[in-house]
């Protein structure tokens, strides 16, 4: 299995409405693109200074999927509408689970 990992820091300027719209659109990827078998979107619960601003952890069965899903015209979308326009700085990692 593998395990995809991504948390984004939103640009201070994003505004509450489009970080909700961020999020909300992240979460539909599960029933928009499927090929996972776990998502889990989470806003950073302000703990900490310096943290990102959210995290996104999927797990899919095979690098295939994984790369099904990255390619997908749907995820492509979501990125370009609702995460790149608010984004300061991204970070992910795949992982062998």
């Amino acid at each position: 299995m593998i395990r995809h990992v991504v948390t984004f820091t939103w640009d201070p300027r994003a505004g509450e409405e489009r970080v909700a719209a961020a999020i909300t659109a992240l979460r539909g990827l599960r029933h928009e693109v499927g090929g996972m078998s776990f998502l889990a979107v989470g806003e950073d619960a302000g703990l900490s200074d310096g943290n990102a601003s959210a995290v996104f952890i999927a797990d899919f069965a095979d690098a295939e999927a994984f790369y099904r899903y990255a390619q997908d015209p749907v995820h492509l979308s979501v990125v370009a509408e609702f995460v790149r326009p608010i984004l300061a700085a991204r970070a992910a990692v795949q992982y062998q689970v």
